[in-house]
């Protein structure tokens, strides 16, 4: 297994140590779980709006969810 080493202060590590404690897991599990929650939704906002702009890009036709109501049938007011 790999090893990071990550510098703080003392003020940080204390509550970061504080943190840990109040989840009930290791300081190592703390920093390697919210780093990596933080850093997965950063790349799935970053591919969503790659993915939104080609959308975009290709000029396909979207309808509201009204609109798709009325064309078959189903009409709802609430939308």
């Amino acid at each position: 297994m790999a090893m990071i080493t990550v510098r703080v202060s003392d003020s940080e590590k204390e509550w970061l140590q504080y943190m840990a404690d109040f989840y009930g897991i290791t300081l190592s599990d703390l920093v390697k779980k919210y780093s990596m929650e933080q850093l997965e939704d950063e790349y799935d906002k970053q591919v969503a709006q790659v993915a939104y702009k080609r959308y975009q890009e290709s000029g396909k036709e979207t309808y509201s969810m009204a609109e798709v109501f009325r064309k078959f049938g189903g009409i709802d007011d609430d939308l």
